[in-house]
């Protein structure tokens, strides 16, 4: 029995197009033009109890409208959905309690004040008892390794460590579906590793069912099993990452490093030539073919160091989709 549910769900905006100059805005004041667009369209999927899915696409395809209509901010145009068996913009205190949101561009946490301020206000606000708070906090506090900063005023902490105290205040009272939208956008190479490896511990442990929008490819393939892909508000895609990486990338990546110069006449027969230098040649070539070359050119008169095998690119598989469906 799935956890999410969504049925044919829509959202329309509808704005007013304004003429330049004074006289037009005076005219606007008794006549305007009303204009919509679709930021969602007849989409449907469901997610299952604690799966991490990937929600991707690119800017304005409509991931942080559907997640804001899953956590009850918007209210849909048409359509169906269900989290938890409720409805989430009627915003029933009982579904409140059970999930969290957190956006990577958004902030909760009271900037001039230390984070343990704001963890002890939700505290009261999901009406925590305070042994089950103190547990909690306990947990996520040594999980997030954030000890010696809870205290500290949260303009003076880093990005990193700001993030993290935000899935503090998002984790304490134990929610069953995680939103995360961008939770790593902006931080550097290792406070986003910290953060994946963090949702990925937590999703095992506490089986929390989770939504992950992001646009740091390394979150996706580093946590996900399953992608759904939106683009123009629309899903083109909703299945297994790896069934992806093969449908929309049938080939591999031969990487062969050699310890003395060569020349491309001497390579050119083994494959399609991704890249070449005299010390260095990636190949493109079919997932069966690849061992069977890879192995022709160990035993090639080829002055090879090194070879690896490797898969295409998460962003680069991606962004072929975005150019099939424009």
């Amino acid at each position: 029995m799935p956890i999410i549910e969504l049925k044919k769900l829509n959202r329309t905006y509808e704005y007013y197009k304004k003429q330049p100059g004074l006289k037009a805005s005076i005219k606007g004041l008794f006549k305007r033009e009303k204009l919509y667009t679709e930021a969602v369209k007849n989409i449907d999927f469901s997610i299952e109890k604690g799966e991490l899915v990937g929600f991707l696409g690119p800017n304005g395809a409509g991931k942080t409208t559907t997640l804001k209509m899953l956590s009850g901010i918007l209210h849909p145009t048409s359509g169906e959905v269900k989290v938890l068996g409720y409805t989430p913009f009627e915003r029933k205190k009982e579904y409140q309690k059970q999930f969290a949101l957190v956006m990577g561009q958004k902030h909760q946490l009271f900037w001039d004040l230390p984070a343990i301020d704001s963890f002890v206000l939700n505290k009261e606000i999901y009406e925590i008892s305070d042994k089950e708070f103190k547990r909690n906090l306990n947990e996520l506090v040594e999980l997030l390794d954030i000890k010696d900063v809870i205290d500290v005023q949260v303009r003076k902490l880093s990005l990193g460590q700001r993030m993290k105290c935000e899935l503090v205040a998002a984790l304490l009272h134990k929610p069953k579906i995680l939103f995360l939208d961008e939770p790593t956008i902006g931080l550097d190479v290792v406070a986003q590793k910290n953060i994946r490896d963090f949702i990925k511990k937590y999703n095992e442990k506490k089986n929390t069912t989770i939504i992950l929008t992001s646009h740091y490819m390394e979150d996706i393939s580093q946590l996900c099993k399953r992608v759904i892909i939106i683009n123009f508000g629309k899903i083109i895609y909703d299945g297994q990452l790896d069934d992806l990486i093969k449908k929309y990338a049938p080939y591999k990546l031969l990487n062969i490093t050699f310890n003395k110069s060569v020349a491309r006449k001497d390579v050119d027969s083994y494959g399609i030539i991704d890249k070449f230098s005299s010390y260095n040649v990636i190949f493109k070539i079919d997932r069966e073919k690849v061992k069977d070359v890879a192995a022709k050119i160990l035993t090639s008169k080829l002055p090879v160091d090194d070879i690896l095998i490797d898969e295409v690119e998460v962003d680069e598989v991606v962004r072929r989709i975005f150019n099939k469906n424009r």
